[in-house]
């Protein structure tokens, strides 16, 4: 991947620029175009104003009419009100391009995490890339607007108050320019310190997050609180949290100092300037309105320059390491493939398959092979660490494997595509999403068919393999229920939420479903109830069914037993209950919890 360092200033903007330029094209060129314009009518302010002055100094003089007094007064007037105009309206403009922007560039980092390899988001690296990159988007998004600003804006005043000053005094035009240069070198410091900045402080901030997650968050608080790990969780977000805040402050001061120092520099230039302006009025070299026009012009000019530097230019320079963030994840490799067909029904076939995690010296998986017939339904089992939830991420094409190589079809997984992969492929895992949407909508999220009628029907379909009761107590607007207490609706038992994450999955058209541990939060009786169903309706269909409760694999076709990473037998229940195994050793084990034992007297 690509080292942030070795990205320059230059390639920020060739990547920012376009981007942000093809989010809204007309509406940044129009922008741009008011910028402009705003841009020199400051400086054609400075220019009418000394021309009022003059007029003013000339007519008093020679005791004319006040008429061309008044046409001085009504054209400055007029200027003034059209810049001010046109500020507001650029003002206004470029805050809500930054927004349509910000939108855009979200959508570029969902989309890339998306094509990432899924085994990446395994990798803290990554986890740290994503945060990294969501700042930076934003760091690019200001980058880009102040960009265009002080080119399309600034620039232009800035150009011409050059000329106009060169004119009048080449000395004041050469020394305005000079006495910016220690300030302009400031800004390019922060560069590398809030670049370095950045990658020292995201794990934090990401730690700070979680903690606060964990403190405030639905799915962590009732526990916390209940197991009183509240004070636990708030001593480690604020030691996160101050380790942060030291980080920043230390750069920041750091800056400050510097930016001290070259200030004082900067206000010496600024009374010099104004030395040899008072110095060219008294030597007439140059006209009162001349004079008075330049030192009202001054004080605008030193404004916008700050404004520039510190604040624009400062803030550009500031999230420049951010935004080389955004760049460099845009250009992480991809999880690459082709967009394939896969035709017929679907077999599975796994050859000297070994997969091993980021970050481990322990392979997951070790040496695996099988093969999955068309229309079987195979159970996986195993003890816990076994290898079973990474064996059916293998068998669906989430992993890639370390060694070997799996084929859905015909078809070689690394080397088709994710949507060519998905899209045959249903599944339900034991951690289900719990959508804040309607009862329908949770379901028929899975498949996107827009015939009402065949959604209907499919809806019906997965809701009775589900096996979920549909009562008005639970469902008082049927399937227009709304599943969230948030949003004026209802909230669902553990079990009611796993039936509608079951049904999701029946409802998406698929060739092979797969249920990785499903029923967790149903009991046993409940359990066999879904599974014979499932069994009845699964004909058809390849399925895979990953399950620690042994009584349940006894409807596939064949169970695949699960070992320390290996296969260590397959057969039927009743052939692997005949051999004595590990299969027989963890029936055993579990039946002891559903036999009751006589009791004793």
């Amino acid at each position: 991947m690509i080292n942030k360092k070795d990205i320059s200033f230059f390639t920020v903007l060739k990547k920012t620029i376009p981007l942000a330029f093809f989010s809204c094209p007309v509406y940044m060129i129009i922008v741009n175009i008011i910028g402009a314009i705003n841009g020199i009518g400051w400086g054609v302010n400075t220019y009418v104003t000394q021309r009022f002055f003059d007029t003013v100094e000339r007519e008093v003089n020679i005791g004319g009419s006040f008429r061309k007094v008044i046409y001085g007064v009504i054209l400055l007037g007029s200027v003034v009100i059209t810049i001010q105009v046109l500020n507001g309206v650029l003002i206004f403009m470029s805050n809500n391009l930054g927004k349509i922007i910000k939108g855009n560039f979200f959508k570029l980092i969902n989309a890339k995490a998306a094509r990432l390899n899924q085994l990446d988001f395994e990798n803290p690296n990554c986890l740290d890339d994503i945060n990294k990159a969501k700042e930076g988007a934003m760091g690019a998004i200001e980058t880009v607007r102040l960009l265009l600003l002080i080119v399309i804006a600034y620039t232009p005043y800035f150009i011409f108050m050059a000329i106009y000053l060169y004119k009048l005094k080449p000395l004041l035009s050469i020394s305005i320019l000079i006495i910016f240069v220690p300030v302009g070198f400031t800004q390019f410091l922060r560069i590398k310190m809030f670049g370095d900045l950045e990658d020292k402080v995201a794990p934090l901030r990401r730690q700070t997050e979680y903690y606060e997650e964990c403190i405030v968050g639905k799915e962590y608080f009732k526990e916390t609180r209940i197991l009183g790990a509240f004070n636990y969780f708030k001593s480690l977000y604020q030691d996160a949290l101050k380790r942060l805040n030291t980080d920043i402050w230390k750069t920041e001061k750091r800056l400050a100092l510097i930016e001290i120092f070259m200030s004082v520099l900067t206000f010496l230039g600024y009374a010099g300037v104004l030395y040899l302006l008072f110095d060219a009025l008294m030597k007439k070299e140059i006209s009162v309105g001349a004079f008075g026009a330049v030192f009202e012009s001054i004080n605008v000019m030193f404004s916008m320059m700050k404004e520039v530097i510190y604040k624009h230019i400062g803030n550009i320079t500031k999230k420049l390491g951010l935004v080389r963030n955004f760049i460099r994840f845009l250009d992480m490799p991809e999880r690459i493939g082709e967009d394939v067909n896969i035709d017929g029904e679907i077999g599975i076939k796994i050859e000297n398959v070994s997969f091993e995690y980021p970050y481990t010296n322990k392979k997951s998986l070790d040496d695996i092979n099988l093969e999955i017939k068309e229309n079987e339904t195979i159970a996986i089992v195993g003890e816990n660490g076994a290898g079973k939830t990474t064996l059916v991420k293998l068998i669906m094409g989430i992993y890639m494997p370390t060694e070997g190589t799996v084929k859905i079809g015909d078809v070689d997984t690394k080397k088709a595509s994710m949507k060519s992969l998905y899209e045959n492929i249903s599944c339900v895992f034991q951690k289900y999403q719990k959508y804040k949407m309607t009862f329908k909508e949770n379901i028929c999220i899975s498949n996107t068919i827009c015939d009402d009628d065949y959604n209907e029907n499919n809806l019906a379909i997965a809701i009775c393999k589900s096996d979920l009761d549909i009562n008005e107590r639970s469902f008082p607007n049927g399937y227009e229920t709304m599943l969230s207490r948030e949003f004026d609706g209802v909230d669902l038992s553990g079990g009611q939420w796993q039936r509608v994450a079951i049904a999701r999955g029946f409802y998406k058209n698929h060739k092979m479903i797969v249920l990785d541990e499903p029923t967790a939060a149903i009991d046993p009786v409940e359990e066999t109830k879904i599974y014979k169903k499932f069994s009845e309706m699964a004909k058809g269909n390849t399925a895979i069914i990953v399950t620690h409760r042994l009584g349940s694999a006894k409807i596939a076709d064949r169970i695949v037993v699960m070992d320390d990473g290996k296969i260590s037998e397959i057969g039927s229940h009743e052939e692997l209950m005949e051999s004595n195994g590990k299969y027989r050793e963890m029936y055993d084990a579990q039946r002891q919890w559903y036999v009751r034992e006589e009791e004793t007297v």
